[in-house]
């Protein structure tokens, strides 16, 4: 199925509906509506047959939460010590990482090997899109005791072997049931903003 749904979305349709869909997590002033947001990115890249490491992406998510934890404030949820788990600082955290991996989500959603934007600036963003989403699939591989070699490392391998790392992709044609796909993933991503506008910051 996801082959059959990747083949009917070009790759500049792709790329729209990600750029359209990103302000919404953003700016999104409740936490609750983001966890949904990277729910609805993470489902979407699973349709268009990209992979994922789900062990990899929690322990991000734990990692950014545990890190805003040392910097406590708010209401005080539990205490284990001289460490205390405030409410302020896990709703940040949380915020935090599924905006990250939100846009991760997008990222291999939204960009493909096949990206050919317009003009100079298109192709120099299009390459730039092409890379970060490259790094962001390679992040299992990146240590923050060695962050710049690390990072060296995967773009030497990907000037070898191409932005994705992968053989070159067939260029697909948006098709109309394509285009509907793509509006309902944008629809639903600013459905989930405009009701986290209404429960506010939460």
């Amino acid at each position: 199925m996801s082959g059959i749904i990747a083949r009917r979305c070009g790759s500049q349709a792709l790329c729209i509906a990600g750029l359209l869909a990103m302000p919404s997590l953003l700016f999104n002033p409740n936490t609750f509506g983001r966890i949904a947001q990277f729910l609805l990115f993470w489902f979407f890249a699973a349709t268009l047959g990209k992979k994922n490491n789900m062990s990899a992406t929690f322990l991000v998510i734990a990692g950014v939460v545990l890190f805003n934890l040392l910097t406590p404030y708010g209401r005080v949820l539990a205490s284990f010590g001289a460490f205390r788990i405030t409410e302020g600082a896990l709703l940040a955290g949380i915020r935090r990482a599924v905006t990250l991996e939100g846009l991760i989500m997008l990222s291999k959603a939204g960009v493909r090997q096949d990206l050919r934007l317009p003009g100079a600036f298109g192709g120099l963003l299009g390459e730039s899109l092409r890379i970060f989403a490259a790094l962001a699939g390679q992040k299992r591989r990146i240590s923050p005791k060695s962050l710049v070699a690390d990072i060296d490392a995967i773009l030497f391998d990907l000037s070898e072997t191409g932005a994705s790392g992968e053989p070159p992709a067939a260029a697909h044609k948006t098709t109309a049931s394509g285009m509907l796909m793509l509006a309902a993933a944008v629809l639903a991503s600013w459905g989930i903003f405009a009701a986290g506008m209404l429960w506010g910051d939460r």
